[in-house]
C-alpha cells in the first residue's frame, strides 16, 4: 500500500518568524539573525554569567545605570546588515531613553547603544570575526570582547564604514573603557579572566 501525497498550501515563514519559532522551542538559547543567517547559541555556563556580574558592578558603580544611561544584559540590537538582522549582545550600555527607540522583536535602534560587550563561549568565532563587522556597520561606538579562549580583552572603537579603526588588546593588567560611554571605568583583565 502506498501513502497518498499530501497536498495543500505551504506557507513559507520569514526569517524573523523562523528565528522566533526556534527561540520558543529552545528556551534559554540565544537566537540571532546575523548576515541573513540564524545563529543559535546554547545557554551560557556559570563562569560566563559570573563574569557578566563582575562587569555590571563597576559599570553601575561608575554611574552608567541611572537617569542618562542604563546597563542592560541581553538586549536586542537591530542591525542594518539585512532586513531581518539582529543581535543580542551579552551586555550593553544604552541611552536611558532606549524604550522610545524600539524597532521590532524587542530589538532597539543601534543609535541608543554606547557599548556592546560579548563574553566568548562556544560561539567565539562569531564574537571575534562576525560581530565586529556588524556592530561597526551599525555604528556602535564601543565593542568589548572578553575572550575567554585567548585570555584577553579586546576594546574596539571608532567605527567607520563597517570597520573599527581602533583596536586595543589587553592580555593582563588594568585598562580603561573609553570615556565616550559616559564614565571612566577601569577594569582588570586578571580579575575578569580569573
Amino acid at each position: 500500500m502506498s501513502a497518498a501525497a499530501v497536498e495543500g498550501p505551504f506557507e513559507q515563514v520569514t526569517l524573523l518568524e523562523a528565528a522566533e519559532l526556534i527561540s520558543d522551542r529552545l528556551v534559554g538559547h540565544r537566537v540571532e539573525v546575523l548576515g541573513g543567517q540564524i545563529t543559535v547559541t546554547p545557554p551560557p555556563d556559570g563562569p560566563h554569567n559570573d563574569m557578566l556580574t563582575d562587569l555590571i558592578i563597576p559599570l553601575s558603580a561608575a554611574g552608567l545605570h541611572g537617569d542618562v544611561s542604563r546597563v542592560v544584559p541581553g538586549m536586542g540590537l537591530w542591525l542594518p546588515s539585512g532586513p531581518s538582522d539582529y543581535a543580542v549582545p551579552d551586555l550593553c550600555v544604552v541611552d536611558a531613553d532606549y524604550r522610545e527607540h524600539l524597532i521590532e522583536l524587542n530589538c532597539y535602534d543601534p543609535m541608543v547603544f554606547r557599548l556592546v560587550l560579548e563574553v566568548t563561549s562556544s560561539n567565539f568565532t562569531t564574537d571575534l570575526k562576525v560581530k565586529p563587522l556588524l556592530y561597526a556597520e551599525a555604528g556602535v561606538p564601543v565593542y568589548v570582547i572578553v575572550d575567554r579562549i585567548g585570555r584577553r580583552v579586546l576594546v574596539m572603537t571608532d567605527p567607520v564604514d563597517g570597520v573599527y579603526r581602533e583596536q586595543a588588546v589587553h592580555a593582563s593588567g588594568e585598562f580603561t573603557l573609553p570615556e565616550s560611554i559616559g564614565a571612566v571605568v577601569a577594569l582588570s583583565v586578571d580579575d575578569l579572566l580569573f
